[in-house]
């Protein structure tokens, strides 16, 4: 009898976990789209939802036809506001993403971005481009594009330190992303040094704590698009892989996986995932710490299914962490990351807690 009730109880289980993921993912949805609206609200000028919603309706499918509002209202929302909020979204959903990916590569709940180095090399670049003009050929697009490249050298330096001439194991890949982490950290801390600018060190300095102030459509839209691919290679992919390789390499190699090649691919994507995120919007941290654990804990470690629902988490985060930094002290502007970090912070000493009572 017990034998024959199994397959039922476990379908049932599976019902249930889907189930669950569904209302997770149609609540956050909702949730994502209420704080949008409300950080597009919000801000030096109150602007009101009808308002909003007319704008918005009138600039992507032409209705209605003739604007009734004044143009600095249409500036502020299509051109300020509305940018803004898409690239912190993105970012926020990039940095969850990439950090569920990272802990279950290096199998260490506290891995995230920071922890290979590509944050730092993101800093090291912007900085060279702040201080002494790096990249200006690039025109505008200086500091993101020296940004981005500093974060993709910084995840190329780190691979090869971790391949050496054997394969690429979890530990090999945290010892090589913090080595890396940290002279790269040096090297940014030498270039202000260095510059002598009190300004550019204030620049720099800005930079590093996080802002969306470079927000515009371009920007954003080009962010959107690398995240969204990395996103649906991992998950249509090598979402089930990373099941295997979040249990052990041993799991991974019963199943047919080789664990460096897997953890070699996965750090392409999301190296170029966190370099195109990090070049636009600077080093934000704890987003790829928290998120991760709040979404294993919602839906579950599946990946197919904890990927979605830390994007849409992160999401909501930093879109709400922008509005309290560009509002709490209007009109001067608290770099995003003092906000993410005095969120982050409470949540790791109760992760660390909870550690500690379970051993």
């Amino acid at each position: 009898m017990r034998a024959s009730n199994a397959p039922a109880r476990t379908a049932l289980g599976v019902d249930r976990s889907h189930r669950r993921y569904r209302a997770w993912l149609i609540g956050l949805c909702c949730g994502l789209l209420a704080t949008s609206l409300a950080a597009i609200a919000l801000g030096a000028v109150t602007t009101p939802v009808s308002s909003i919603v007319r704008i918005i309706g009138h600039h992507t499918t032409g209705t209605p036809a003739t604007a009734t509002w004044s143009p600095a209202l249409d500036a502020i929302v299509w051109e300020v506001r509305l940018p803004r909020i898409v690239l912190g979204a993105v970012v926020g959903a990039g940095l969850a993403i990439t950090g569920a990916v990272l802990q279950a590569m290096v199998r260490n709940v506290l891995a995230d971005p920071y922890l290979i180095g590509i944050n730092s090399g993101a800093s090291t670049g912007a900085a060279a481009s702040i201080l002494f003009g790096i990249g200006a050929g690039m025109g505008e697009y200086a500091l993101q594009g020296s940004a981005f490249a500093g974060a993709l050298a910084a995840a190329f330096l780190v691979f090869f330190i971790a391949r050496g001439t054997s394969r690429v194991t979890s530990v090999r890949l945290i010892l090589a992303g913090v080595a890396v982490g940290y002279a790269l950290s040096a090297l940014t801390s030498f270039l202000v040094f260095a510059s002598g600018s009190a300004e550019g060190a204030r620049s720099v300095l800005f930079w590093l704590l996080g802002s969306l102030g470079l927000a515009r459509w371009d920007v954003a839209l080009a962010v959107v698009t690398a995240v969204v691919i990395g996103t649906t290679a991992l998950l249509i992919v090598w979402s089930r892989r990373l099941d295997a390789l979040a249990i052990g390499d041993e799991t991974a190699l019963t199943l047919g996986i080789s664990p460096s090649t897997l953890r070699s691919r996965l750090l392409v994507v999301v190296s170029l995932n966190v370099g195109a995120v990090v070049a636009v919007s600077g080093s934000i941290g704890f987003v790829g710490l928290v998120v991760p654990h709040l979404a294993r804990r919602a839906v579950g470690s599946n990946h197919r299914h904890m990927l979605p629902v830390a994007a849409l988490m992160g999401a909501i985060l930093l879109v709400l962490a922008d509005l309290v930094a560009r509002t709490l002290l209007r009109p001067q502007e608290i770099p995003i990351g003092i906000i993410t970090a005095l969120v982050g912070a409470p949540f790791l000493l109760v992760l660390l807690r909870r550690m500690t009572a379970a051993h």
